[in-house]
């Protein structure tokens, strides 16, 4: 069994972005949401509503399987690993990503597969996301 990244109560999202802050930071070393492997949108005109994106470590991922070079490789226990000297930056594996969960880093072209390690969990005020095992 293996630990997976989860949106678990997502009624208690505030919008804070400490998830995506976090992430970006203990990784990229950026203060910006823009380098996080996971998503937090607000619903327009829909007051405390919010949108959750997080990769859910598919055993088999498509994005993966549409990356042309093999940049991005499959991860043991689900999910994809990048092997950035491999991508072409031709950003097939976001588009292939069935759930838009694989983010694309703009800046550096290339996408940002999430580690699962659970960082934002550790981060998030309102336990609206958590590790769980599968």
């Amino acid at each position: 069994m293996s630990k997976h990244l989860a949106v678990i109560n997502r009624e208690q999202c505030i919008g804070c972005f400490s998830c995506m802050f976090a992430c970006s930071r203990t990784f990229h070393q950026a203060v910006t949401t823009e380098k996080s492997a996971m998503r937090v949108r607000i619903y327009s005109g829909t007051e405390g509503a919010f949108s959750i994106r997080t990769c859910k470590g598919c055993a088999d991922p498509d994005c993966a399987g549409a990356c042309p070079t093999q940049a991005l490789v499959p991860r043991e226990g689900g999910g994809v690993k990048l092997i950035e000297e491999k991508c072409i930056h031709c950003s097939k594996c976001v588009k292939a990503c069935i759930i838009a969960s694989l983010q694309w880093d703009r800046e550096n072209r290339v996408p940002i597969p999430c580690r699962h390690c659970g960082i934002c969990v550790k981060y998030c005020p309102n336990e609206v996301i958590g590790m769980i095992e599968e």
